[in-house]
């Protein structure tokens, strides 16, 4: 797994669609442009969904992957 930097992070484990989006969009707006936010889930469909999300919005995935915690998303917040 590779190491980024984040600056806060946000458990959506055990959520199911479209949770781990909504609560994703209601952190990354509460953050100051530039930030970046790792979010854990574990709904495969949030893989589509996040990836669908950030460029609808701007905000760029910075990198996702799939590890022993789950669906990792490193977004930056435009």
């Amino acid at each position: 797994m590779s190491e980024m930097n984040f600056d806060q992070v946000l458990d959506c484990k055990g959520m199911n669609c479209p949770l781990p989006v909504i609560k994703t969009k209601k952190a990354i707006d509460a953050m100051d442009s530039g930030q970046v936010l790792k979010m854990v889930a574990t709904d495969p469909g949030s893989k589509n969904d996040i990836s669908a999300w950030a460029s609808r919005t701007g905000n760029e995935l910075l990198n996702s992957e799939q590890t022993d915690e789950g669906y990792v998303f490193f977004i930056q917040k435009k």
